[in-house]
């Protein structure tokens, strides 16, 4: 009897594939929908820090240019859906979907920084999420900020959250840091049960008849897995916390590759919105055959089997450059 079941956050899941943060996961319809498909935890729709302090400012009156991180995707989010999307509203989706789903609800922010609306992170646990994800990204952008200031930003947040919450908390984060291995085992010091590799944000284009800055690559695609690959297979027998990994998984083998690679769960979406839910199922029956087929029993038996530190040839991970690769050189 093949066991695809695993553990992430201290959560018992039925197997490793979660749907991400999405639009997909902000209805109690679609959640139902989802584990009626095999999915065996969601996390739901980002709340953005901005929202959450728009709406305090309406309440205690404080201005909403103490947010020295805010961006243009969390202002244009709170213009067009912030009625739809009220605190409120958020509240009671974690309600409703407890109620109707047995899986994990994880609840998710989009924040940037460390300021009072952690706070409310309190009000998301009394609501019953089963745990709290928050999706950090801070482009390093401003030539005036160092890099260590940006990522005592993270640990800023970290630290205000975990004062309200007893549940699992993850950080999701960019690949944009100088030193990416040791802030991230710095990270996984922080008390924190999980990381998800790695956040996917707004890529701009340029519409050169109409001047005007638009969107790119909305979908991930399956050309960007191994970004998240190298990273997961480096870092997952190196930090205290588990991990899942994200972007660019569109089928059973991506799945297969990652669990190799060290990561306890994957997070899905892109593939959802390209293929329908019914994709799930069949990542599931493609990794139940692959295991059939090597004899595992278990997830156990093979996750981080080719990960950087069990790897026959772990420097593969390292290699940055085409030529000693193609030219065999060592």
């Amino acid at each position: 009897m093949i066991d695809l079941s695993t553990s992430y956050l201290g959560l018992k899941l039925k197997n490793p594939i979660i749907a991400a943060s999405s639009g997909l996961t902000k209805s109690v319809e679609n959640i139902v929908e989802l584990e009626k498909n095999g999915v065996a935890a969601v996390v739901l729709k980002s709340l953005f820090e901005e929202q959450i302090r728009h709406e305090a400012s309406s309440i205690y009156n404080t201005s909403s240019h103490e947010m020295p991180y805010a961006y243009a995707e969390a202002h244009d989010y709170i213009s067009n859906y912030s009625k739809e999307h009220a605190l409120t509203e958020y509240l009671t989706l974690i309600k409703e979907s407890k109620k109707a789903v047995s899986i994990p609800v994880i609840s998710s922010i989009n924040c940037t920084s460390s300021h009072e609306w952690t706070s409310f992170a309190s009000k998301i646990q009394h609501a019953g999420a089963d745990a709290l994800e928050l999706n950090v990204f801070i482009l390093p952008s401003d030539p005036s900020r160092s890099g260590e200031e940006n990522q005592n930003v993270y640990l800023d947040i970290i630290q205000q959250v975990r004062k309200h919450i007893s549940i699992p908390l993850s950080i999701k984060i960019s690949y944009y840091f100088s030193g990416l291995a040791r802030f991230a085992l710095k990270l996984s010091w922080t008390g924190i049960s999980g990381m998800v590799l790695f956040n996917r944000f707004f890529s701009p284009d340029i519409d050169i008849d109409n001047f005007k800055v638009t969107a790119t690559n909305v979908f991930s695609t399956p050309d960007e897995l191994p970004i998240s690959l190298r990273w997961i297979a480096m870092l997952s027998d190196k930090v205290h916390c588990d991990l899942a990994a994200s972007t660019g998984i569109h089928d059973g083998t991506a799945v297969i590759k990652q669990l190799l690679a060290g990561a306890r769960a994957v997070q899905c979406a892109s593939t959802l919105y390209k293929n329908g839910f019914g994709r799930i199922g069949e990542m599931l029956v493609d990794l139940e055959s692959w295991m059939v087929k090597h004899e595992f029993n278990k997830l156990d038996d093979f996750l981080g089997k080719m990960s950087f530190k069990e790897a026959e040839n772990p420097a593969a991970y390292e290699r940055v450059q085409f030529m000693k690769h193609f030219a065999g050189i060592e």
